[in-house]
């Protein structure tokens, strides 16, 4: 005969002792509490010392907890931090461009107001400027050096004309359009310049090379004085180019010369001027004094 599944704890020795064992478990579990409850009645200070003591028992159990706690919400973190990397490395990455080109635009517009003040100021003290202008694009790879000027004759620009910025000479007008021009670039291999050493006037050719570098020759071959870090000028001998133009500085002395480098990048400049050309028609014309307007005749009585 099959015996039956639940059975009376009567029936089973272990089911009276497990009984048995949680009575006097409750037993004694309410009797301690009825004990402590009088002692803190009782003794408050003997009850504040037996819970300090049973604090200090359960402290080490509540440490390996804490820890563990703290290092499951240490992972917790990590995972997170993990997760959100890669949409804050995204962002921070869209911050850094947006940064660097305001950083760009802002440093493209100082250095252009830096070069329109200087014209400015130019214009205020010499009178041979004729038009202002931006230049558009150079070549800055190829031999042939030329640049496109963003006017042309309908401000007056013609060919052969001297163009300059706000650092120094920049080259001539090679042929011009209705709206825009050509520009031969100073280091341009067929573009010579009579130039001079500011500081004591000693004259000199510059050649350009093609490669954004100039050849300096001295008038006297026998006679090489150049040093680096010498300024030089245009000396306007031989005309079109005006006189006391910053054109390069001496970076290398050579054995027939000197290497020098322009004060004026085609590359770096935006803003620059067309000069009248320095012809004698034009030097009497910037030195006489203008002419008094004609006297207006009175109508006949």
């Amino acid at each position: 005969m099959v015996r039956p599944v639940h059975r009376r704890p009567g029936q089973s020795r272990k089911a009276q002792y497990s009984l048995f064992a949680a009575y006097v478990i409750a037993v004694t579990g309410a009797v301690a509490g009825l004990l402590l409850a009088i002692l803190s009645v009782v003794d408050p200070v003997g009850f504040a010392q037996l819970r300090l003591a049973s604090q200090e028992i359960t402290a080490p159990i509540a440490r390996v907890s804490r820890s563990v706690i703290g290092s499951i919400s240490g992972i917790d973190d990590s995972v997170g931090a993990y997760v959100r990397a890669g949409s804050q490395n995204r962002r921070l990455r869209t911050e850094l461009a947006d940064t660097r080109r305001e950083l760009v635009a802002t440093s493209t517009l100082q250095e252009e107001n830096r070069q329109l003040k200087a014209l400015l100021k130019l214009q205020e003290t010499d009178k041979t400027a004729l038009a202002n202008g931006y230049l558009l694009t150079s070549t800055s790879t190829s031999s042939k050096r030329i640049a496109l000027l963003s006017i042309g004759r309908n401000l007056g620009v013609a060919a052969g004309q001297p163009v300059r910025g706000a650092d120094g000479l920049i080259g001539r007008v090679l042929s011009s359009g209705p709206s825009v021009s050509q520009v031969l670039l100073l280091t341009d291999v067929d573009n010579i310049v009579p130039v001079r050493r500011a500081r004591d006037g000693l004259p000199a050719l510059a050649y350009g090379r093609g490669n954004g570098d100039l050849d300096i020759r001295t008038l006297n071959i026998a006679n090489n004085p150049f040093k680096p870090g010498d300024i030089l000028v245009t000396s306007g001998s031989g005309g079109l180019y005006p006189p006391n133009i910053p054109v390069a500085i001496v970076v290398r002395r050579q054995d027939d010369g000197a290497l020098a480098r322009p004060l004026a990048d085609p590359g770096k400049v935006d803003a620059v001027s067309v000069l009248r050309p320095y012809t004698p028609d034009n030097i009497e014309a910037q030195r006489a004094p203008p002419s008094p307007p004609a006297p207006v005749p009175e109508p006949a009585p």
